[in-house]
């Protein structure tokens, strides 16, 4: 398949119709290794997308926790991102996201796994950011959250990435951590994430992408697809701006296909039918919100010819 040809491919939600019970409108034949759906007693249908490098799968939205989770000691607060926790694990999420940069959130995702006794419902994602010694803010991290072992670390924006990509697959080879990862933010440092993905045997890459923000489509993901790396998408509402943009505009006629309530859904939904995409990641305060987007993770998906018409309608409308 020539370079033109594959980046066509994946920008294609027709790439994944043929995955069994998803429901893509539009549906072709091709079925790439990324994603299936699963389907479990106590919960709804809900799309699971499979992590290249091992074969696991994982539902098809996870939370993010930059600038919401927040919260200081402030116990009502942090209670209050405990409720966000519990329906996000009710409406059948794992992957939960943070950062040694994001203030108190690490302490206050510990203090809700703690509240729900839900630390082997998670899938534990954060990041390395230091140019210093990686292993302390591991640990002192891993106290925060109070776990033994993270599934997923990642180079947070690149930083350090000599001395904390080494570190990280030391860990990984020694059996302290699952998965080994790098992300970027705001489209910055494209050709160095590139280059780390060309040459090293990442497992995940962590991205900005939104129908809004969309050249990770040209070249990353595509490139992602071919080495066999996981993409986790951050800032898929631009941290919120999106969707208050969005607020009260009436969704699209064609979205009735889809069967979303909201325009989040819908956005999570053009993501989630990209197929080298594996999981976005909103971040939200309120807790019915985080059962909304996890509904995302449901019904029929978009077909190539709607994720641009879904593109076309909200950059006419921001």
């Amino acid at each position: 398949m020539s370079d033109l040809d594959r980046r066509k491919f994946l920008k294609s939600a027709g790439a994944i119709a043929a995955l069994g019970g998803l429901g893509v409108l539009g549906a072709g034949t091709n079925r790439p290794a990324f994603a299936q759906s699963s389907t479990k007693s106590d919960l709804p249908d809900i799309i699971q997308k499979t992590i290249p490098s091992t074969g696991e799968t994982i539902p098809a939205v996870g939370l993010g926790s930059w600038i919401t989770f927040n919260v200081g000691n402030d116990m009502e607060l942090r209670d209050q991102c405990a409720d966000v926790m519990s329906a996000f694990f009710k409406a059948g999420g794992r992957m939960i996201d943070s950062s040694p940069m994001y203030g108190s959130a690490q302490d206050v995702i510990g203090y809700g796994l703690d509240a729900l006794g839900a630390h082997d419902k998670v899938f534990s994602t954060d990041k390395v950011w230091t140019s210093g010694d990686g292993a302390d803010q591991i640990a002192e991290t891993s106290d925060r959250w109070k776990v033994e072992q993270f599934d997923l670390l990642q180079v947070h924006n690149l930083l350090g990435i000599n001395d904390n990509l080494p570190l990280l697959f030391r860990m990984k080879d020694a059996g302290q951590l699952r998965y080994v990862g790098v992300t970027t933010s705001h489209g910055r440092r494209t050709d160095d994430l590139m280059a780390v993905m060309k040459n090293e045997r990442l497992d995940f890459v962590q991205v900005t992408y939104n129908p809004v923000d969309r050249k990770v489509e040209e070249y990353l993901l595509p490139l992602a697809y071919d080495r066999g790396i996981a993409v986790i998408v951050n800032r898929p509402f631009r941290g919120g701006s999106l969707t208050e943009r969005l607020e009260g505009q009436p969704l699209p006629e064609f979205a009735r296909e889809l069967e979303v309530k909201s325009w989040a859904q819908l956005i999570l939904k053009y993501l989630i039918a990209h197929p080298a995409v594996t999981c976005p990641i909103p971040a939200t305060t309120k807790p019915a919100h985080a059962a909304e987007n996890m509904a995302a993770a449901t019904g029929p998906l978009p077909d190539d010819k709607m994720r641009e018409q879904i593109a076309a309608v909200i950059g006419v409308l921001v």
